[in-house]
């Protein structure tokens, strides 16, 4: 299978012009989606900073549980606030691209700490090169952007997600994301935590879509926020999701491999039994000899498992591409009234 086409845009201006591409923008349903747990410090700021960026959208802020005054404040910023009762960002997700109709989707954290006027050149170049996600490549502006430990953390992830996927995403971790209609109403939400990312960029990969990249200026957090992301037990847990992603995604390179390990393992052993066989007609090591057997049969089973599973997984994959292709394409209504 061929790995989707990414693109990858580097603008020397960090902070993209505003203003570009107003009259299309008018002509279409965009939604800005800010999950949120417990954020009254930054909620407020980030409402009223994407309504000023793009007054064209509606904003939608998801509570997650939170205890504090998140809801309120974003209320009184003017978004649309909704809830979540099952903990988690990736709960959160699958309920609001359930939710919410629109032709054109940011995803962006409740955080304060991306860009807003990044959105409107982040949303042209999806429109422009037809393209299904637009994700924010983050360039740190202040040295403490990032925790001790996440810039690595996400370096690593993001090396090891190109080498298990063949991808060429620089920042898969990036909450700040455009996405088409079309990706929306096609992606079955399966995270439930903070491995969301991951999700969205391997369901990209899987149905050969095209996307993009565009650096943007990232922030430190406000004064008196504090993050969610806990940098071991999330980062295990979307190591987890990756090599689980791969199971399900490209079962018979993973069963094929298990099998190949059995195999070679179950020749190891056998080899010394044969030549002891050859050389003195007995079998002195009974067990060894059942246990060469037994890895070797594994081993075939491995492989045949990752043939259904294959064939099982081809099935899913056409059924979310006829979910995809049901959909309009960005620019679709741009070309109609040209």
């Amino acid at each position: 299978m061929s790995k989707a086409e990414t693109i990858v845009a580097r603008p020397e201006e960090l902070r993209p012009k505003a203003g570009q591409q107003a009259a299309l923008l008018t002509r279409q349903r965009l939604a800005i989606l800010v999950p949120c747990f417990n954020e009254e410090t930054a909620i407020g700021r980030v409402v009223a900073d994407f309504r000023a960026a793009l007054p064209e959208a509606a904003v939608y802020v998801y509570d997650n549980n939170s205890t504090d005054r998140t809801v309120e404040v974003a209320r009184a910023a003017g978004a649309l606030v909704r809830r979540e009762t099952h903990q988690g960002k990736g709960n959160v997700v699958r309920r609001m691209f359930a939710d919410v109709e629109a032709d054109i989707y940011v995803l962006v954290d409740g955080d304060a700490t991306y860009d807003a006027p990044s959105v409107r050149t982040m949303i042209a170049r999806l429109i422009d090169d037809r393209l299904d996600m637009v994700v924010a490549a983050r360039v740190d502006r202040d040295a403490a952007a990032y925790r001790p430990g996440h810039r690595t953390g996400n370096r690593l992830l993001t090396k090891f997600f190109a080498s298990v996927f063949g991808a060429t995403f620089t920042d898969i971790l990036s909450g700040y994301r455009v996405f088409s209609r079309r990706f929306v109403k096609s992606f079955p939400v399966l995270s439930r935590g903070f491995e969301i990312e991951t999700e969205l960029a391997v369901h990209a990969l899987e149905l050969e879509l095209a996307v993009a990249e565009v650096a943007t200026p990232y922030y430190a957090r406000p004064q008196g926020s504090v993050s969610k992301l806990s940098t071991w037990r999330d980062g295990l847990r979307i190591l987890a999701t990756i090599v689980s992603l791969y199971r399900s995604e490209r079962p018979l390179a993973f069963f094929a491999a298990i099998g190949i390990v059995l195999a070679v393992a179950s020749v190891g052993l056998a080899i010394p039994i044969f030549i002891t066989y050859f050389e003195q007609g007995t079998v002195p090591r009974l067990p060894t000899a059942v246990l060469s057997t037994g890895l070797m049969l594994l081993a075939f089973l491995s492989i045949v498992a990752g043939l259904v599973l294959d064939t099982v997984t081809r099935g899913r994959r056409e059924m979310k591409l006829i979910a995809y292709l049901q959909q309009r394409a960005p620019g679709d209504e741009r070309d109609r009234r040209m």
